[in-house]
């Protein structure tokens, strides 16, 4: 058994769920305490029975609430030594019980989950992706991502479900009210995912591994759309000579809790 469920997934704030038969996680803390509470309380799911969290990078739409829902349900934290010190705003205010160091690219186990984290190029200091693997069911959470490398498809390969960026549309982006700045940032590549290589990359794994369930994260509010996103990757996968019917395809809210993945 391994569940997967995206409670918060977007550019104001990123906190997703997974589960196996002996264990619960979070992966990213970016709302608020209340706001993780709520959306667990929406999936039935007790913050105390929550064993880790692990971080992808310490951007504050994935660190938002980590000090506060840590502190009050005594969980965990499992990050890199330099994402721990580049959040010390966080981290300062957890017990050193509760401080797990990892390295990217070497695996760890939380109880029966097995963490693979790999590599992302974004402008963190040491931000990852992970596969989460539970005897034979394998998911991976890719987000953030400036562009796709063929690492990252090595890693994701495998996968029966990802999690994958779906940041934003190039013609939006152009043309929405982020200053020029900010947009050069979100299209470089040390920046986000777009709806086109979203798209491509699915194709490709949907020809080559043995995905059958992806759903589109971290969508910008301000340069995305829902639907865009969804039609965009929906005209990748036609015009690659897939089958669009193959795969359950769906988009990661910002706001609520999506349906419980379960594989």
């Amino acid at each position: 058994m391994l569940n997967f469920c995206s409670l918060y997934s977007g550019s104001s704030g990123n906190s997703l769920f997974v589960e196996s038969e002996n264990t619960k996680i979070l992966v990213d803390a970016g709302m608020s305490c209340k706001k993780i509470e709520d959306a667990l309380s929406q999936i039935d799911v007790d913050p105390s029975s929550i064993n880790a969290i692990i971080i992808t990078h310490e951007h504050s739409d994935h660190i938002k609430g980590l000090s506060t829902i840590c502190k009050k349900f005594n969980i965990p934290v499992f990050a890199t030594k330099e994402t721990f010190d580049a959040m010390k705003e966080q981290t300062n205010k957890l017990s050193k019980d509760n401080t797990h160091f990892f390295k990217v690219s070497e695996k760890f186990a939380i109880n029966d989950l097995e963490i693979q984290p790999f590599s992302i190029p974004h402008d963190a200091v040491n931000p990852c992706g992970f596969n989460i693997s539970c005897v034979d069911h394998k998911i991976s959470i890719a987000t953030d991502i400036g562009h796709m490398t063929n690492e990252i498809i090595k890693n994701l390969e495998g996968s029966e479900f990802i999690l994958l960026e779906s940041n934003y549309d190039t013609e939006v982006l152009k043309c929405c009210s982020y200053p020029f700045k900010l947009k050069t940032r979100i299209a470089g590549n040390t920046g986000h995912l777009s709806n086109t290589i979203a798209g491509k990359t699915i194709s490709y794994l949907l020809k080559n591994s043995n995905l059958h369930t992806a759903m589109l994260g971290h969508l910008s509010k301000e340069s995305n759309f829902p639907e865009l996103a969804y039609q965009t990757v929906v005209d990748e996968l036609i015009s690659n000579n897939c089958d669009e019917n193959s795969i359950n395809l769906s988009v990661a809210s910002r706001d609520y809790p999506s349906k419980l993945i379960k594989l």
